[in-house]
């Protein structure tokens, strides 16, 4: 029976403090990169939004991340990360909304 616990707790302590990427719990274990608008705050961190980004490109680039969103999800995302206190904000080009990191 303790040599099954000894095993187990081998096996966990791996799998929590390995230095290995792959080995860990989760790769992207940082509360703060959960869902379309963690991915967004990614980019942001990344300095992504130097340059006026559509939600295409920003759809790609979380893609790039491993982040598969609905470009709908997205959308919101954005629209929330570009309010009046946000680090976000919006303008249009050529009819398009596009966002850029606020200075």
């Amino acid at each position: 029976m303790i040599a099954k616990f000894e095993s187990r707790l081998a096996r966990l302590e791996r799998a929590v403090f390995s230095s290995d990427p792959e080995q860990t719990l989760s790769a992207r274990a940082d509360k703060s990169a959960a869902g379309p608008s963690g991915g967004v705050r990614v980019l942001i961190s990344q300095s992504y939004f130097k340059k006026k980004r559509s939600v295409a490109e920003v759809k790609d680039a979380l893609a790039k991340n491993d982040f598969h969103y609905r470009t709908s999800a997205i959308q919101t995302a954005l629209n929330r990360l570009s309010s009046r206190t946000g680090p976000l904000t919006t303008a249009r080009e050529d009819g398009k909304k596009v966002y850029v990191r606020r200075k």
